[in-house]
């Protein structure tokens, strides 16, 4: 159960995961016609934004523990 609740195979990589999902969906919908392109487009760049975001504080958080006295990737994940 403690699996489950702390993300599994997936801990650390659930931001990703979702947007991933949310920009495929977005082009599924505008093939279907379900919604126009600069609807796809907003979303398209809601997601990416929000993936972007993640990876740039994923990767100051590891060059402040770097740098002050060195953390290995596993453990940052961890918190």
């Amino acid at each position: 159960m403690k699996k489950i609740l702390t993300g599994g195979f997936a801990a650390g990589h659930r931001t990703y995961i979702i947007s991933g999902v949310g920009i495929l969906s977005a082009f599924t919908t505008y093939a279907a016609g379900d919604i126009n392109l600069f609807e796809m487009m907003n979303s398209i760049f809601t997601l990416a934004g929000i993936y972007f975001l993640r990876k740039s504080t994923e990767r100051n958080r590891m060059n402040k523990c770097t740098a002050s006295g060195g953390a290995s990737r596993k453990r940052m994940r961890a918190s």
